[in-house]
C-alpha cells in the first residue's frame, strides 16, 4: 500500500517531525468554505484514513466553516496518536461563502487560540499560524501575543501566512517562526522568493492550493502529456514536482473524499529525474 512516508520528513523548527506531505482541511467543509459538509461521515472517514496512509501533518483553520473544519478534526482524531500534528490558524472572519475578512487584534487572536484548543480537543496547539498580518495593527503586537501564547504553553511553534521576504524577518525580530504558508503551486511561483528564503532558513514551506483547484489536473491541461508518459495523474505529478522542488516544502493538498485522498497520498512514491523536473518546471508557468 502507497503511504505518504515515501515523501520522506522534515522537522518543523527543528524538533517537530512531520511526514512532507501532509493534507489541508480546508475543503471539508460546505460550499465557498462555509457551513457543514455535504457528507459528514465522509469527512470523518478522509481524516482517519489519512492518518492510516501515514499522513502526520494535519493543516485546518478557525474560519475553515467557520469552526467546522476543526470540530471535524477534533471528533474524528482525538485522542492523538503521539506523532500527529495538527495545525491551525487565526486572523480571518467570516461573514459568508467565499468572504474572509482579516482581523489580527490582538484580543481576538487569543480568544480564536483558546476556542482553537477547544474545538481540536488539544492541550496544546503544536502550529499556530498567523492567517494573515492585519496592517490595522502594529505587527509586534500581533507576533507578541503569538509568542505570549507560546511562553504560557497554548501553542508550541507559531508561524506566518502569506507574507513576504521582508516581513518574515521582521516577524523573527519579535519571535521565532517555524513555518511559511504561501500561494505556491508548480502553475503559481510568484512567492519563489520566499520559499528560497525559507530553504536558506531552515523554515518549513506550506504551499496552500498546491494542485491550483483541478486548474493542474485537467485532462487536456499542461501536465497531461507528461503524466502519460509517467505513468501517473497530472496531480499527482504535481505533488511530485512540489516534493522535488525542495526539502523545507509540506505540500497539504486537501479533499473531501477518501478516493481522492488515496489517489493524492500516491504522489508520495513518484521520485522525478533531473530532466523530468527541469521539464516540467519549464513547460509550466
Amino acid at each position: 500500500m502507497t503511504t505518504a512516508h515515501a515523501s520522506g520528513t522534515f522537522a518543523i523548527a527543528g524538533d517537530l517531525p512531520v511526514v512532507r506531505l501532509g493534507y489541508g482541511a480546508m475543503q471539508l467543509t460546505g460550499p465557498g468554505i462555509w457551513g457543514e459538509p455535504r457528507d459528514a461521515d465522509e469527512a470523518i472517514r478522509v481524516l482517519r484514513r489519512a492518518l492510516e496512509l501515514g499522513i502526520t501533518f494535519i493543516d485546518t483553520a478557525d474560519s475553515y466553516g467557520p469552526e467546522v473544519s476543526e470540530r471535524l478534526i477534533g471528533e474524528a482524531l482525538a485522542p492523538y496518536a503521539d506523532d500527529v500534528v495538527i495545525a491551525t490558524k487565526a486572523g480571518l472572519t467570516r461573514q459568508g461563502p467565499d468572504i474572509w475578512t482579516q482581523l489580527g487584534q490582538p484580543a481576538y487572536l487569543r480568544q480564536q487560540c483558546e476556542m482553537s484548543l477547544r474545538r481540536l480537543k488539544l492541550e496544546r496547539i503544536d502550529l499556530f499560524q498567523l492567517h494573515r498580518i492585519d496592517a490595522n495593527f502594529p505587527l509586534e503586537d500581533q507576533i507578541g501575543l503569538l509568542l505570549e501564547l507560546q511562553q504560557e504553553g497554548k501553542i508550541r511553534h507559531i508561524g506566518l501566512s502569506e507574507v513576504s521576504v521582508d516581513e518574515i524577518e521582521a516577524a523573527r525580530k519579535i519571535a521565532p517562526i517555524a513555518t511559511v504558508q504561501n500561494l505556491y503551486n508548480l502553475a503559481e511561483r510568484r512567492s519563489e522568493d520566499v520559499l528560497d528564503h525559507c530553504e536558506r532558513e531552515g523554515i518549513g514551506f506550506m504551499p496552500w492550493f498546491p494542485l491550483a483547484t483541478g486548474q493542474l489536473s485537467k485532462e487536456d491541461g499542461p501536465l497531461a502529456k507528461a503524466s502519460a508518459e509517467h505513468g501517473a495523474t497530472p496531480s499527482q505529478l504535481a505533488l511530485a514536482w512540489l516534493l522535488r522542488r525542495s526539502p523545507v516544502m509540506l505540500p497539504i493538498p486537501g479533499t473531501s473524499r477518501v478516493a481522492h485522498l488515496e489517489q493524492n497520498t500516491a504522489a508520495a512514491e513518484i521520485e522525478l529525474t533531473d530532466a523530468e523536473f527541469d521539464a516540467l518546471t519549464s513547460s509550466v508557468g
